[in-house]
């Protein structure tokens, strides 16, 4: 997890074409749709390990060629498109290779069940005396 935008932009490769929606006549003039490429295999930022754990977590993202593919056209300039569909990237490698903290079993203390179980005798004697009155 020790990547940045920087060392990102080096294995990257984008593509680009005329994207739809808001922007008037710049849409039809202008390439602002970003389609960032992202080979997981043949990147040098990841060792062997963090490369399958990527790949088996991601496996529904990636296309036929095995690439990890993101498409970006919220803003009218190439430029913040790019900027994020790499922070996007960034974001999807982070949380593929988050591993979380394995959690350790722990027993109650024998205070806390002495309190259970303190409790659970003064309701069972609270239902005892209403089902045994003097009334009848």
């Amino acid at each position: 997890m020790n990547f940045t935008k920087e060392e990102l932009q080096r294995d990257v490769q984008y593509k680009t074409s005329r994207s739809g929606g808001k922007g008037g006549q710049n849409v039809n003039k202008v390439s602002s749709k970003v389609e960032l490429l992202f080979s997981i295999a043949d990147s040098v930022l990841f060792t062997e390990h963090e490369k399958a754990l990527i790949l088996s977590k991601l496996q529904s993202r990636l296309n036929k060629d095995g690439l990890l593919q993101i498409v970006c056209e919220e803003e009218r300039s190439q430029y913040m498109n790019k900027e994020k569909a790499i922070g996007k990237l960034q974001a999807i490698l982070s949380k593929a290779l988050h591993q979380p903290k394995k959690r350790k079993a722990s027993k109650p203390s024998k205070a806390s069940v002495a309190a259970r179980l303190d409790d659970k005798r003064r309701a069972s004697l609270k239902k005892l005396n209403r089902r045994f009155s003097d009334r009848d």
